[in-house]
């Protein structure tokens, strides 16, 4: 894989690398009222722009997606000084060939049939973009976060970026 060169690919490099570090994060999506909905949830799968998890297909967080697209991922390590936000479009789907490639034993409990449980089915979150502040920064993202300060005419160790995905 070659290194991110520009700003915006670094920016979309370091949030995922963060989501994949945290892997607990809070999904919002939109009730039925009209207003937010969020619940802790595990990342099983992290693929270029899109983040996996798991769910019953008739949960809640189902139906809500089934009306309203539009979900927010948002991921915190306060111990590491670590945060990340993400806007997404979200799908639910039932596949048996990816839920067996991405199933994690953590995910028995709630589906104890595995991976090929008629109620399993994966939440897709394609990212659109992300904003993450990483307050210890480390090689080349200590070097980018500098450059950038300097840039922006800030001082700091706070390292802060904005990302698109896709076209």
């Amino acid at each position: 894989m070659t290194e991110p060169t520009t700003p915006d690919a670094m920016s979309r490099e370091k949030a995922r690398a963060l989501l994949d570090d945290i892997r607990i994060v809070m999904l919002v999506t939109h009730s039925p009222e009209g207003g937010l909905h969020s619940r802790p949830m595990q990342i099983v799968g992290l693929e270029g722009s899109t983040i996996w998890f798991f769910t019953d297909v008739d949960s809640p967080k189902s139906m809500e997606i089934g009306r309203d697209h539009d979900v927010l991922v948002a991921a915190s390590c306060p111990e590491r000084k670590e945060y990340v936000s993400v806007a997404g479009t979200a799908r639910v789907v039932q596949d048996v060939a990816k839920q067996a490639e991405l199933w994690t034993e953590d995910a028995r409990p709630w589906f104890p049939e595995g991976a090929r449980s008629e109620d399993l089915a994966l939440i897709s979150v394609t990212m659109r973009s992300a904003e993450y502040w990483d307050s210890k920064p480390t090689g080349g993202f200590l070097a980018f976060s500098y450059i950038q300060a300097m840039h922006e005419g800030e001082e700091g160790e706070a390292q802060h970026g904005k990302a698109k995905f896709g076209g």
